[in-house]
């Protein structure tokens, strides 16, 4: 049975304070194939800036931050946010809930990895507006989520055809790959 409400900041916090990598981005498989085609669908573009949303301990916003010159993680876990500094010093981390405390600017990359999911159809349509005005002119929206069942608000492919909804201004569809667990999306603002 899902959940109807977005997953509260301690569901997080508490996750990372009983195991430091409860979702094994470290050692799985899974976690590995999937960093190594995000980082591939930036086709070896530099960013100016960039935010990634659900930072967690940190290993995809490693390999994020050789790709971009200013590097904002956020994060609901402080636990996990102290790893992550840990981890990477090529990135600022700030502990945030997305999308009631998204942070303002402009950004040419925005990195939505497992996170459009454990939203509700309230919190989705907020986090499609913010990124209306979030991304910049020619900015790239990254989306990559788990296809499988989970117990949370959302599917995968929900999430994103949700947020794809809320969105107003014109986008690019650059890529929309199917993996055998998750999906890839890439999408680019037009003006």
């Amino acid at each position: 049975m899902r959940r109807r409400d977005s997953l509260p900041p301690v569901y997080f916090e508490d996750m990372f304070a009983a195991d430091p990598d409860p979702w094994r981005f470290e050692t799985s498989a899974y976690e590995a194939e999937k960093y190594r085609a995000t980082v591939a669908a930036l086709g070896g573009r530099k960013y100016r800036a960039a935010l990634e949303v659900g930072c967690a301990i940190g290993v995809l916003t490693e390999k994020l931050s050789a790709h971009v010159l200013d590097l904002l993680a956020i994060d609901v876990s402080e636990t996990a946010l102290a790893r992550a500094a840990t981890r990477c010093s090529g990135a600022r981390f700030d502990r945030r809930a997305f999308p009631a405390e998204a942070p303002d600017g402009l950004f040419d990359l925005i990195v939505l990895s497992e996170v459009l999911y454990y939203l509700d159809d309230q919190d989705l349509s907020a986090a499609g507006r913010w990124a209306d005005g979030a991304l910049a002119r020619g900015g790239d929206l990254l989306l990559v989520h788990w296809t499988g069942e989970t117990d949370y608000p959302q599917s995968g492919d929900d999430a994103v055809a949700k947020f794809d909804a809320a969105m107003r201004v014109p986008i690019e569809r650059l890529r929309a790959e199917r993996h055998e667990r998750y999906r890839l999306d890439m999408w680019r603002r037009v003006s």
